[in-house]
């Protein structure tokens, strides 16, 4: 299967019209289901009533245009197959989260759940060896690759706390990974990847501030364990070796600081990592006097410098990538010292 530049543009603009139109029909459903996100908990950042389910727009929109474009393009038989084994336990978190949003589940409830269905994908992407850089062992394997795919689809829901956040950084995120992965070979990653950026920046039309809707644990939980599953089914270049392990975590930066300074933090005061709080960067950016919106800027200000030293590393090689990457790790330790040493609460 070959992709022309035209092609990538026809999949990111489907998915970009579909869901930026399904958006505000899911939007007048939840009202209409009185669906919505109430103020009523002290780390909520917003002061009226935000509708959910905007989730499903991004669930429908990605499944579609992927499976949709299936139909009327040469996509082989191990193609689709492959897309299947990416999008279904994607499709699963989602529902999870659907039901989360609905009857507000418990935290353990909703974690076990969620490694119940990332053991699927984990055993499809191990038994299958479509693991992009394999460490040698398959016990190691499936720890390490279980431990990605939950950890990021949480740290994904963990980032979805201020308008735009978290679907402007997987925008960011997936199409800086579509260009890996097109200068990789990979050309059905490629292709997913830049639906999802399609279907993302489609949302994100309405989930700017001031966010019309929100996301939900529907949409934050699909796109968290989509971006897992195909952050780590990039094989990088020969050139680069075992520096490709950087690759996936240098695209995912800024959630995963997100989630280490707020994890890091509750645990210092004795909290439970699964309590809600107002201990995100968000928050403690704009508690430095941003404004919400300036605060979502550099968020993905940052989110794109990290991205984008990714695909720098992935086209120079373990030579001058190396530095690179060496340099990202000090930026990163550096900031998340900063952000553990900023102020908690008002």
């Amino acid at each position: 299967m070959q992709l022309s530049n035209q092609d990538l543009f026809l999949l990111f603009s489907a998915a970009f019209v579909i869901t930026s139109l399904l958006t505000p029909l899911v939007r007048r459903l939840a009202m209409q289901l009185g669906i919505t996100d109430k103020p009523i908990q002290k780390h909520k950042t917003h002061t009226t009533p935000v509708p959910y389910l905007g989730g499903l727009a991004i669930v429908l929109g990605t499944v579609v245009v992927t499976f949709g474009s299936s139909l009327v393009t040469n996509f082989t038989r191990p193609s689709f197959y492959l897309a299947s084994t990416v999008l279904i336990p994607a499709i699963l978190m989602s529902i999870v989260g659907l039901i989360d949003d609905i009857k507000q589940l418990g935290p353990w409830p909703r974690f076990l759940t969620q490694n119940l269905i990332a053991l699927v994908a984990v055993s499809i992407l191990v038994t299958t060896d479509t693991i992009g850089l394999p460490l040698g062992n398959v016990a190691i394997d499936f720890v390490v690759t279980m431990i990605w795919l939950v950890g990021i689809t949480n740290s994904i829901n963990f980032f979805d706390n201020i308008d735009g956040g978290a679907s402007g950084t997987v925008a960011i995120s997936s199409g800086a990974l579509a260009v890996i992965a097109m200068f990789n070979g990979q050309i059905l990653i490629a292709a997913m990847s830049t639906v999802l950026a399609g279907s993302t920046i489609g949302f994100l039309v309405w989930n700017k501030a001031p966010a019309r809707i929100y996301m939900g644990d529907a949409g934050a939980l699909f796109l968290g364990i989509l971006i897992a599953s195909l952050t780590i089914r990039i094989d990088s270049s020969d050139e680069l070796g075992e520096l490709g392990l950087t690759v996936p975590i240098l695209l995912l930066a800024i959630p995963i600081l997100d989630t280490s300074v707020a994890l890091l933090r509750r645990v210092r005061r004795g909290v439970s990592p699964f309590q809600g709080g107002r201990d995100h960067l968000s928050h403690r950016l704009i508690r430095l006097g941003l404004r919400k919106r300036i605060a979502v800027l550099v968020l993905w200000v940052g989110s794109g410098v990290f991205s984008l030293i990714a695909v720098i590393v992935s086209v120079l090689g373990s030579g001058a990538g190396s530095s690179l990457v060496l340099f990202s790790t000090v930026i990163w330790i550096l900031l998340l010292i900063f952000f553990l040493n900023t102020k908690d609460v008002d």
